[in-house]
């Protein structure tokens, strides 16, 4: 990055600019970006900033390498000209066309600018069309949408919006802006490849629309393609990379990325979000909670990613905080996707299942394309044992985003309520092509492989050594390899997996039935082999057990001892001197 400064004139420029052409969304991250810069101590002092320098910040918290800010010593970034307005002759008829825009009325906006010929004229008047189509799409899913929920409503607006801009990108008349939407509308029609190409040379261009690079990265489904795109070096890029990397489960790569731009954008709190969410999909739910507090104490009246937030809370099954943000958020905005979805958090986590589905519905009445609802549905109806219900529930959030791992696993889960294994672990083998490395997904499908329609115990046990690998929180993976292993006559791996989950609940001070059987394990299993004073310690542990494991305990070691002092003794007489 050039310069602190240099990210500030480029932000406040970029924030005209948007807000100009009507992309509110955009203009609202940067400004987001724009106050999240670190201020300059000469100019500002603590007590005339939103955040006090004497909190610390989730960077300094939670990471021990340090952080130093942009640029870093052989990174140069490209310097990206300001675009110069270029209407004075039409401003009357934009104006009244952005007023019309603004009161959602497209298609009165689009008519007056119909003789308009300035770019940022044009721009607004296929950008009015567009969201016309949009409109009159989401209607027609409404009127005549199937039994399913599904409908073949299109935007009728594309093809005559793809005639005329492709038509200006071949004549080289387009701008940017135009290059955003005509982006959208090849995206839209399915010619994925030529709207990589557009949208790159949009963003090359003129880097501040956000909107841009969001579009462009639902293109990426891959690392590969992410890779192959010709993108300059202008820090705008990064922010990009590091939402990619989310996108394709890079959590590592992301946070990094974070991090590295956090150097000049200190006090952003999407930043904030964003490592949230990654430390979210890493399952480091304590970080991810504090990150969210501070959040909302720098932030009060936020919704956005707090349904992330009560997902962490369920699952920590805090029902006093989780209250608390239900009650926040609905006095907040009750209607917005995310309000309702902790909402339905809230009554799930109080186990009123049938009321936590009327507020997922009210999510996706208000945003038929909200996946955490989907999802979270889908939960609900595995829990009320309506089992069809679920699976079309996960169906509708695998159509919206085919790298949503929970609701594959969620189709696994009911496949497999359903007793139908083969259709079960084909939905458990793609949630853990998507999340390699969560515990709980591996131990899903080994025990799919249990069950006795299948009875593949030799892939079960391959299954539950990668849980093992990916830090099984839950710790069923040793203790079921140590379990299939003795099955299957094993028992020398056997011990080797007790003794490795009896060493782990040591370490962790749990206690339970999975430690009585691993120790009655190990001292039988020491006994034959005629390691008794092993066998002894072992032993010696299940007395201060108080149910029938303490008895076993007591006759193995009196068949020890009876074993051990029936041995003839030595004869010396035989030894030479």
């Amino acid at each position: 990055m050039s310069s602190k400064e240099s990210c500030r004139n480029e932000l406040r420029s970029a924030i005209r600019q948007l807000s100009n052409r009507c992309l509110y969304s955009a203009a609202q991250w940067a400004a987001e970006q724009l106050v999240g810069i670190e201020q300059d101590p000469a100019k500002y002092t603590p007590t005339n900033t939103r955040f006090q320098r004497g909190s610390s910040s989730i960077r300094r918290r939670f990471r021990t390498n340090d952080i130093t800010s942009t640029p870093v010593a052989g990174v140069s970034y490209v310097s990206t000209p300001v675009m110069e307005e270029d209407e004075v002759e039409d401003s009357d008829f934009y104006l009244l066309a952005k007023s019309y825009f603004d009161c959602r009325e497209y298609r009165r906006a689009a008519h007056v600018l119909r003789d308009q010929t300035g770019r940022r004229s044009v721009f607004l008047r296929c950008y009015a069309l567009y969201l016309a189509g949009e409109k009159r799409k989401e209607e027609e899913m409404i009127e005549l949408e199937g039994p399913l929920g599904k409908s073949n409503a299109v935007n009728r607006e594309l093809i005559s919006l793809e005639r005329e801009l492709s038509t200006s990108w071949k004549n080289g008349t387009v701008d940017p802006f135009g290059l955003y939407l005509y982006g959208i509308v090849l995206k839209d029609k399915g010619n994925e490849n030529l709207a990589h190409t557009v949208l790159v040379e949009s963003v090359n261009s003129y880097p501040w629309n956000w909107n841009a690079w969001s579009e462009l990265k639902s293109l990426c489904t891959s690392i590969d393609i992410l890779n192959s795109l010709n993108l300059n070096n202008h820090w705008m890029k990064d922010y990009f990379l590091a939402s990619a990397y989310q996108e394709l489960r890079m959590h590592n790569e992301s946070l990094t990325k974070y991090e590295y731009l956090q150097g000049t954008f200190s006090f952003s709190n999407y930043i904030q979000a964003q490592i949230a969410k990654a430390q979210y999909s890493l399952r480091e739910f304590e970080q991810v909670e504090v990150i969210f507090e501070e959040l909302l104490r720098n932030d009060p009246y936020r919704v956005d990613d707090m349904d992330m937030y009560s997902n962490v809370l369920y699952a920590k099954e805090c029902f006093s905080a989780l209250s608390y943000l239900a009650h926040r958020v609905f006095m907040t905005d009750k209607y917005r996707p995310e309000s309702c979805c902790i909402i339905g958090n809230y009554y799930s986590l109080k186990g009123q299942h049938e009321k936590s589905v009327v507020y997922f519905r009210r999510a996706l009445k208000l945003d038929k394309n909200y996946l955490s609802a989907w999802t979270l549905m889908g939960h609900e109806y595995v829990e009320m044992k309506n089992t069809p219900a679920a699976i079309d529930a996960y169906r509708r959030a695998v159509d919206i985003n085919p790298r949503d791992y929970r609701a594959w696993y969620g189709l696994g889960q009911a496949y497999e309520m359903m007793h139908m294994p083969l259709y079960a672990l084909h939905y458990f083998r793609k949630s853990v092509f998507l999340q390699p490395n969560d515990s709980r997904l591996w131990i899903a499908m080994a025990q799919c492989y249990e069950t006795e329609q299948l009875h593949m115990l030799e892939e079960a046990i391959k299954c539950y050594r990668r849980a093992a690998n990916c830090n099984d929180s839950e710790a069923i993976a040793l203790n079921q390899l140590a379990k299939l292993h003795h099955a299957l006559g094993r028992d020398e791996e056997a011990a080797f997996y007790y003794k490795k989950d009896l060493e782990r609940m040591e370490a962790e001070e749990r206690e339970g039935p999975n430690m009585v059987e691993a120790l009655i394990f190990l001292a039988t299993h020491c006994r034959a082999h005629g390691r008794f004073e092993e066998a002894e310690v072992y032993c010696t542990r299940l007395l201060d057990y108080t149910g029938p494991e303490k008895e076993t305990a007591k006759i193995m070691l009196r068949g020890m001892r009876m074993a051990q002092s029936s041995f003839p003794p030595m004869d010396v007489e035989h030894f030479p001197p």
